[in-house]
């Protein structure tokens, strides 16, 4: 049954990543009916761990971009990319280090995700309702200021619900990205970000897992990975033909129904 509960969360975790509508929170509300047993800390820190390869998909997906060596490849251009990611990364690593312990006690609810997707929901439509000017039509015209920027951007996605990627792109957007290349910099900016919180969770907690606990968290990392990189594909062709206006109302619809049933 726990392998079950840990597919179905990983299934979440994929489907949910890179679409604006908050994978953590999705995982704490599915996990606050499933309830995943182990010592406390588990939960928690297999929900941050299989996103870790789901951002690997990203890595696989645009292979190509990221790695700066090889025939016929502007490997300057690429690291310096590389460059600009990790200063965007810095602002989150961090706040996330200094912030962990009261995120987990005092964030990781229902309550907290549902307000965070109701107020992101809301964002994303009044976002989407106005024309803004591209200034920065390629993800490798962003600067170091504005990926900076970014980055803390970025850092209202530790409130749960929020969306690590709703708040990237739309920052991105809003400092005058197009949607590719926001959408770009906020996937290629997962991978330091991933790589730093399931290393800083392991390190937390790992070291008292069980072989059943790594177990768990084997096959729900193989299914993430999966179901992530059909949903980067998906979304990749899906932002350069229509707009966030259906994740908006997604969030919105959801956050009342998770309110509803609190309030129940």
């Amino acid at each position: 049954m726990e392998y079950l509960k840990a597919i179905i969360l990983a299934i979440v975790e994929g489907a949910t990543e890179f679409l604006p509508i908050s994978s953590t929170g999705h995982l704490i509300l599915v996990e606050d009916y499933l309830r995943l047993g182990g010592e406390p800390g588990f939960a928690e820190t297999f929900m941050v761990v299989i996103q870790l390869p789901a951002i690997l998909a990203v890595v696989v997906y645009f292979w190509h971009a990221l790695w700066p060596f090889g025939a016929e490849k502007d490997a300057h251009a690429i690291l310096m990319l590389w460059t600009k990611i990790v200063a965007a990364f810095l602002p989150a690593a961090v706040l996330g280090v200094l912030l962990d312990d009261f995120i987990e006690e005092k964030l990781f609810n229902p309550f907290t995700v549902s307000v965070a997707l109701l107020v992101g929901g809301v964002v994303l439509i009044l976002l989407e309702r106005g024309e803004r000017p591209v200034r920065i039509p390629t993800v490798h015209a962003i600067t170091y200021a504005t990926g900076i920027a970014i980055g803390f951007f970025q850092c209202l996605a530790m409130i749960p619900g929020t969306s690590r990627s709703a708040a990237t792109i739309i920052g991105a957007m809003v400092l005058g990205a197009s949607r590719p290349a926001a959408a770009e910099f906020s996937f290629f900016l997962a991978i330091p970000t991933m790589v730093g919180a399931t290393t800083f969770k392991l390190i937390k907690n790992g070291v008292n897992f069980t072989p059943h606990q790594w177990g768990l968290i084997a096959v729900a990392s193989v299914v993430s990975f999966m179901v992530a990189y059909s949903v980067v594909a998906f979304f990749m062709n899906y932002i350069r033909k229509r707009r966030f206006t259906v994740f908006g109302y997604y969030r919105i619809a959801l956050a009342m129904l998770v309110l509803l049933l609190l309030w129940r």
